[in-house]
């Protein structure tokens, strides 16, 4: 037995301390090339693939992409809910993913807490606030006696600004932000190390969302807290993170600390994300220039893409050539502009002339699905089977992937002329041969 699998047989516990990175910093959780599948078969959805990254203690680390790209995914599967097709999630250095001890997954239970985005559903309708926030104590026996319990339950409360009345009520007695206090409250009682912050605030109105935001950095700075919060907003996201990870389609494209990745956002999707942040002032929010992200840019049929560090602790995902650009872009230590605002005094012509191109290119990204890239290959193989490009040139004009469709039209309608004039000159060489 390698001395891997014994550790992982004798870990039925969390040591004190996680592994120390080259910098000396303590790594308290580690995603592996995580993979999470959803389905079986023909019908299953790869919602992660090969995320990599790792929280040190203390820190805020933000996990940002738009709805659908499976943030809240990685943050369920940190919790054991949602489990790994691929990977290893590692907490202190020790595997939690998979099967693992009952008494590891206790451990991580009690020290991995979550606060969930819609507080309306993440709370008991039937119980009562008291027992809400109890209910870990309860399954922990975190408490000496009654009157222990009672003591940690009313301190909580008030730490959250609700009051010691309010334990008697139940959640649909509150508003909004206080529902959301009590889901901090029921996870702070726990006294863990690392919580999961899924979207805490978004379902928030925007004059206490602050208040939320200044609650989980008072924790965090009283009890030495570390955050995975997972969010879509960058400008909340700026506020409260250490560093930041994008991720895009399940996919992370680029880590850095937070003021970085604002200075320079290298990758395009992330560009986007930031171009995308409402500016206060009006009149520079109407003469905005969104930037649309295109992932057809990428070309990775030949030349692969990969994970890499180019320095300032910055990481982004892409392959040799983009990579090279982006180290060029960051050694020239000039911050990226990621937003434009047009003149509003240009020229009306040029200003028409600017829309219609921005017009053009959103066109262009819309009507384009993401893998439409008309690939030679296209060409190649219906060039060499002619009656299988024309069946491929229907199945993609079906989907509108025009690009491709053009692609085997073209290889089909040459191989076809090359084949007639084969078919021509054996017809001319048996003609002659009779004669």
């Amino acid at each position: 037995m390698s001395r891997e699998k014994a550790n992982e047989v004798r870990a039925t516990s969390l040591p004190e301390h996680g592994p120390l990175d080259e910098n000396g910093r303590e790594i308290l959780l580690s995603l592996k090339n995580v993979d999470i599948t959803f389905g079986k078969g023909e019908d299953a959805v790869r919602a992660v693939q090969d995320a990599s990254f790792d929280i040190y203690k203390g820190e805020t680390f933000s996990l940002v992409g738009e709805s659908g790209s499976g943030k809240t995914t990685v943050g369920r599967a940190v919790i054991r809910v949602n489990p790994l097709a691929a990977g290893e999630i590692q907490y202190k250095g020790v595997r939690i993913s998979g099967k693992i001890p009952r008494s590891l997954d206790r451990a991580v239970i009690r020290n991995i807490q979550m606060v969930f985005q819609d507080p309306a559903v993440s709370l008991n309708e039937r119980a009562t606030v008291d027992y809400i926030i109890s209910e870990g104590l309860y399954n922990f026996h975190l408490f000496e006696n009654e009157a222990d319990r009672v003591k940690k339950v009313e301190t909580m409360i008030e730490e959250v600004g609700l009051l010691p009345e309010h334990l008697t009520r139940y959640p649909h007695e509150f508003s909004g932000g206080q529902r959301q206090r009590i889901g901090i409250a029921r996870a702070m009682v726990m006294e863990p190390e690392l919580v999961v912050a899924d979207e805490p605030i978004s379902a928030l109105d925007v004059s206490i969302r602050a208040q939320v935001l200044n609650l989980m950095k008072k924790f965090q700075a009283e009890k030495g807290l570390t955050y995975l919060f997972i969010a879509h907003d960058l400008s909340v996201v700026r506020f409260i993170s250490d560093r930041i990870g994008v991720i895009y389609k399940g996919r992370i494209v680029e880590v850095a600390e937070a003021e970085e990745l604002f200075n320079y956002p290298l990758h395009p999707y992330t560009h986007s994300l930031i171009s995308a942040i409402p500016i206060p002032d009006p009149e520079l929010e109407k003469n905005k220039v969104l930037f649309t992200y295109d992932p057809s840019v990428h070309d990775y049929e030949q030349d692969k893409p990969e994970f890499v560090c180019i320095g300032h602790g910055h990481y982004v995902y892409g392959n040799k050539k983009e990579i090279e650009e982006y180290k060029a872009i960051r050694e020239r230590n000039v911050p990226v502009k990621p937003i434009t605002i047009r003149d509003p005094n240009a020229p009306v012509e040029a200003r028409a002339e600017e829309a219609a191109g921005a017009s053009a290119r959103e066109e262009e990204f819309l009507v384009h699905p993401a893998h439409d890239t008309g690939s030679i290959w296209y060409k190649v193989l219906s060039f060499l089977l002619p009656l299988l490009g024309v069946i491929a040139m229907v199945v993609f004009d079906h989907f509108h992937h025009s690009r491709n469709a053009k692609a085997c039209m073209k290889g089909a309608i040459a191989g076809g002329i090359f084949l007639a004039a084969i078919l021509a000159i054996f017809l001319l060489l048996i003609v002659l041969a009779v004669i």
